[in-house]
């Protein structure tokens, strides 16, 4: 499933594309979306050097790239696709940030000149959560790269993507083989062997009455069922001592989430986290914990951090009040004061995109690929983008975020936790809005054990390698 987006979509249509394209059959680029003529493009790199991101120098701008030097690159187009999972009919516009954030950056860059002068054409994927697979496999034959993309499902395109040498620069991975994978470099890496512990740390900070009560909520999914294995042992380091409840719960859902509200309260718990993002069978959950009299501080990933859950929030009383969710970004409502934050706002929303979170990262993992397709000039090739990413060891997405090393594939040393009251989240941890705490014990090196794939000595996943795979000229 795909439609193309290239360089100038009329305000709002970014938005109701990505919704009515997931039932879209395969189709290539819509001619009707067309590139900015050539004097609107010369006219706006008059001065390139003066455009920014918050505080990184715009890698747009014209110039005289030449060359068809790879699959999707002319002397004047490069195609790379892009997507999330916004047609998951359990969970209608899941992740649809991403893929407005990456249709809008594509714009807000093809303005300024494109990349040395080529435009960028972008084709958006819609996983549905099933369809990662065929959404590579359709990539793989087009593409240049897949870039500010994520798929919750990533673990089943995997071995398509290494197999077709599609180089990728995602908004986020999920499953180990994606995560450490040959040919990807991300904004905010998410390794498998190494994790930015930062919101055990300060959660011990914050409540530390609670650490021999808190517990890890279990999955039947694979890839939460590695991720919540990681998270138990990034918890052991942050001093918790987790009481190992049991209590497993289908991805699927429950007929009644009841009974495993009940066993949570026998276990005694005061705290919990989930890997899971913020989806009916969660909020579930959360009434059942209302419906047996306990109200546990609920933690979660960052995608808690955003309207599903304050929406949910505001329409059943507050009872997610407790939430707590740890962060690498700052917060949308710091846009007044954090440039980069300002700057992604206003570049979606002059598109009437959805703004959020992952939309963020799914920017910096956007403009991380600009920055890195800029030094490469004419010589576009995915050797040479492997090359510059690899080099890459300084990453804020312009201030959007944490300093990460995307080359090395090595998480951010710091974070912030925000809170959740009625449908208005602030930052509780640290209490100045804008900063982050950071220390070099939140750099976690996890147990091998809970890896979930094995890794070579380049700390790449060995699983689908294959002599062919494209590897920084320096190594």
């Amino acid at each position: 499933m795909k439609r193309s987006t290239a360089s100038k979509l009329v305000a709002g249509l970014a938005a109701t594309m990505a919704v009515t394209s997931a039932c879209a059959s395969d189709r290539g680029p819509d001619s009707s979306f067309g590139g900015l003529a050539p004097v609107a493009a010369a006219e706006a790199a008059a001065a390139p050097s003066e455009v920014k991101f918050g505080t990184l120098e715009s890698p747009c701008g014209a110039g005289d790239a030449v060359g068809a030097t790879d699959q999707g690159v002319t002397d004047t187009e490069i195609r790379i696709g892009f997507g999330d999972d916004s047609g998951y009919v359990k969970s209608p516009g899941l992740n649809k940030e991403m893929g407005d954030a990456v249709a809008a950056m594509i714009d807000w860059c093809n303005e300024q000149g494109g990349i040395n002068g080529r435009q960028i054409t972008g084709t958006y994927y819609d996983g549905a959560m099933t369809q990662a697979n065929a959404v590579m496999q359709n990539a793989c034959g087009s593409e240049f790269m897949m870039v500010g993309h994520g798929f919750a499902m990533d673990q089943t395109s995997e071995q398509t993507r290494v197999a077709c040498n599609l180089a990728a620069v995602p908004a986020f991975t999920v499953s180990p083989d994606a995560a450490n994978g040959p040919m990807t470099y991300q904004g905010v890496p998410f390794p498998v062997d190494y994790a930015n512990g930062s919101q055990w740390f300060q959660i011990a900070e914050m409540y530390p009455d609670l650490l021999n009560d808190f517990d890890v909520i279990d999955s039947t999914m694979p890839t939460i069922i590695t991720s919540t294995n990681k998270i138990r042992s990034i918890a052991t380091a942050a001093g918790f001592n987790l009481k190992n409840c049991g209590v497993t719960l289908n991805y699927e859902g429950e007929s009644s989430y009841v009974p495993f509200a009940e066993k949570f309260k026998e276990c005694g718990v005061k705290g919990l986290w989930t890997s899971r993002s913020p989806v009916p069978a969660e909020f579930n959950l959360v009434k059942a914990f209302d419906q047996v009299g306990i109200d546990p501080i609920f933690m979660g990933e960052a995608t808690w951090y955003g309207d599903a859950a304050r929406e949910w929030n505001g329409a059943n009383g507050g009872l997610l009040d407790n939430l707590n969710a740890g962060m690498t970004f700052q917060m949308i409502e710091n846009a007044d004061t954090v440039p980069a934050v300002k700057d992604y706002v206003d570049v979606v929303s002059e598109q009437g995109g959805k703004t959020a979170l992952l939309g963020m990262q799914a920017t910096s993992s956007f403009l991380l690929w600009a920055t890195a397709a800029r030094e490469c000039g004419s010589d576009l090739t995915r050797q040479c983008m492997i090359d510059e990413l690899s080099e890459i060891h300084e990453w804020d997405g312009g201030g959007l975020h944490a300093v990460t090393d995307p080359g090395a594939n090595m998480p951010a040393k710091c974070g912030l936790v925000t809170t959740l009251e009625g449908t208005e989240f602030s930052q509780a941890f640290p209490t100045e809005a804008g900063t982050f705490k950071c220390d070099d014990s939140y750099l976690i090196a996890t147990d091998a054990s809970t890896w979930g794939t094995d890794l070579g000595p380049d700390r790449i996943a060995t699983k689908y390698l294959n002599p062919n795979i494209i590897r920084p000229a320096a190594s």
